[in-house]
């Protein structure tokens, strides 16, 4: 997939996911969107095992302090198929343990294996409310997301590039994507004061995947205004959001062997260098990690690794930083 600005159309090859550049308007379209951001029933075609997954997230414990939900998706036996998800989960699970005392029972992780609840969009949906639910002064919560990432026409005059940007869960094909709209309003709009959000996303076009109202250019070295055209407060309730993505909007992410011992692991290019970045680092700032980063993956491509070492995605591509405020950069990396 090219992101030219004279293809007219959008997504992933891999995942036969191509949205029309033409966008459509009209109240039908805005009612129907609506609805579909707020729909939270479960469908009455959901199987008994797929209601007991959903009970269980309902079911998980709101530990008060540090708590973080995972979502590998490998789309197992789709020819689009994912070969590092698993790995980054499980790696992250163990990054947050080590590094930053995460609690294990703090620690949910929804992924194409056995002893995990599937990251369909029912349960990443049901699971996004656990995160931040009765969420108080003190709380650090995570966001961790491995998978692909679409756009598709935004309806609303929400995004200054005319797009919407999506996470796609396992049942994306049939059960369609999670929008940015809406992980805004699940997991940014309800952040207190006091409580801090860091959302760090492996996908392709996952630059404004939480719709933040800043974004840190890295060239320019300054922040510029995300905010929607059309005025919608898309803001914390006092709190502070804060997403590390791995690539810009028009852009696509990684997945590669680059930096296996044995050049054989797949894995996020993205997760393995935000991990690194503050595993090398034990005071770190959000400007170091950035510019840590930046050096790996430079080192990556002068070893001609992100050709060779790829699959599925075709380049790899600057980490982006948004947040929901203007803060230093220079400001300690705590979560």
């Amino acid at each position: 997939m090219s992101s030219s600005a004279v293809i007219q159309d959008f997504g992933c090859p891999e995942c036969q996911e191509i949205v029309s550049n033409k966008k459509k308007k009209g109240p039908h379209v805005y009612l129907r969107k609506i609805l579909h951001r707020h729909k939270t029933t479960i469908p009455n075609s959901v199987s008994s095992h797929e209601k007991s997954a959903l009970e269980t997230i309902r079911n998980w414990e709101t530990i008060k302090g540090k708590r973080a939900l995972l979502c590998g998706v490998t789309y197992d036996k789709q020819k689009y198929k994912l070969k590092g998800t698993n790995y980054d989960v499980t790696q992250m699970q163990e990054f947050l343990m080590t590094r930053f005392k995460f609690p294990s029972a703090s620690i949910h992780i929804l992924a194409e294996m056995d002893s995990h609840p599937h990251p369909t969009k029912t349960n990443i949906q049901e699971a996004l409310r656990w995160l931040v639910k009765d969420n108080q002064h003190g709380d650090s919560l995570v966001f961790y997301f491995s998978g692909h990432g679409l756009r598709q026409p935004d309806l609303f005059d929400d995004e200054q590039d005319e797009f919407d940007e999506t996470i796609c869960p396992l049942d994306f094909k049939t059960a369609g994507m999670i929008i940015d709209n809406e992980i805004n309003d699940t997991i940014v709009r309800p952040l207190k004061k006091g409580v801090k959000l860091h959302a760090i996303i492996d996908a392709c076009h996952s630059g404004t995947i939480l719709d933040l109202s800043h974004v840190y250019s890295t060239k320019e070295h300054c922040w510029s205004d995300n905010k929607p055209p059309s005025g919608v407060y898309k803001g914390t309730n006092g709190g502070l959001a804060i997403s590390i993505s791995a690539c810009e909007d028009n852009q696509l992410a990684a997945d590669t062997s680059a930096f296996s011992e044995s050049g054989k692991q797949m894995e996020g290019a993205m997760t393995h260098t935000f991990r690194k970045a503050l595993s090398d680092n034990s005071k770190a700032t959000y400007a170091s990690v950035l510019s840590s980063m930046h050096d790996n993956i430079l080192a990556v491509k002068k070893k001609k690794f992100s050709l060779s070492g790829l699959f599925h995605r075709e380049r790899l591509q600057e980490p982006l930083l948004s947040s929901s405020e203007e803060f230093n950069l220079n400001e300690a990396f705590v979560l």
